[in-house]
């Protein structure tokens, strides 16, 4: 008769340690990236919502819990911010459409055969790695009210110069360009290495069929670039949103954005309450609110894109 309890047999030293380094490694080697997000990402996150509940002002008296009345005079009594929401969903629409749109389009020219493609797509990647201030002293320049390129252009046809800084429209449309010119070539870069994924076997198909590369585009190219097309849509949300070096240099470095705040952005307020006034408060509610309002509009840049791509 077998007994039904048999004995397990114990693991050795080595056993042991195989079985520790299959369990544990996999954690091991993702903790990094945990620990530095909690560090730099979750910590200063709390610390800022902690602070905007508190009155508190730099090299003042100590701080004084107040609630959410730092977001009720945001939201009630400064007019700027309120304004600035208005200014950095304009500037948004007004740079990333047309960005994802042209930057579509040069993906696609690129995926063609080219001579010399990697030559093409280093110099589509130039105004990324060129300086921001750089590109925004040139850009106020050719967007100057005296001796602007834009403006010379505009005499050169019978038209009337614009003082493009101090209108509401003409500035976001010049900041916007600006943000277009430098983010263009990196979103045809993502979409171009998706495009290379595609199956060549269903342009083939296609082209049997008689399909034009116009339908091809439409039919083939952009259905299969759904995810891609969903992820440059919420990367571009999040920096349109916090647009801050851009409009600040094309207003010769202040904060203000303007005489009456015409191209101030809400990153640009969030600053400027800092800065100018001291007061850590106030600008932490203001950071949260457009952590609130990126959010939302992320969310509904996505289920556009999704409704969008999923009628197709």
């Amino acid at each position: 008769m077998t007994t039904r309890n048999a004995v397990t047999p114990r693991l050795t030293w080595k056993e042991r340690l195989s079985r520790a380094d299959t369990k544990w490694t996999p954690y091991a080697l993702v903790s990094p990236y945990f620990i530095l997000f909690a560090g730099l990402g979750i910590f200063p996150m709390a610390y800022t919502l902690y602070a905007s509940l508190h009155s508190w002002k730099l090299g003042g008296p100590d701080r004084e819990f107040v609630g959410l009345d730092n977001y009720e005079f945001l939201l009630t009594t400064y007019d700027r911010f309120n304004w600035s929401v208005v200014n950095t969903l304009g500037m948004f629409v007004m740079a990333t459409v047309p960005q994802i749109v042209c930057a579509m389009m040069v993906a696609n020219a690129l995926n063609k055969r080219l001579r010399r493609p990697m030559l093409w797509r280093m110099l589509i990647l130039a105004p990324i790695v060129t300086s921001v201030v750089a590109v925004g002293v040139i850009f106020a320049r050719i967007w100057g009210d005296q001796y602007g390129m834009i403006n010379g252009a505009l005499e050169l046809v019978g038209l009337d110069t614009v003082d493009w800084q101090t209108g509401r429209f003409s500035s976001w449309l010049a900041i916007s360009s600006m943000v277009d010119w430098r983010w263009m070539g990196y979103n045809a870069l993502i979409f171009l290495a998706a495009m290379q994924t595609i199956p060549k076997n269903l342009y083939e198909a296609a082209t049997v069929d008689g399909a034009s590369s116009a339908q091809q585009f439409w039919k083939i190219t952009i259905p299969q670039l759904k995810p891609i097309l969903i992820f440059t849509v919420f990367v571009s949300s999040v920096g349109g949103m916090t647009m801050l070096v851009e409009p600040m240099m094309f207003g010769n470095g202040q904060l203000g954005g303007g005489a009456d705040g015409q191209f101030q952005t809400t990153a640009m307020v969030l600053v400027d309450i800092l800065r100018n006034h001291g007061n850590y408060g106030i600008s932490a509610a203001a950071g949260w609110l457009l952590f609130i309002i990126i959010g939302i509009v992320a969310a509904i840049n996505f289920l556009v894109v999704n409704r969008i791509q999923g009628n197709k």
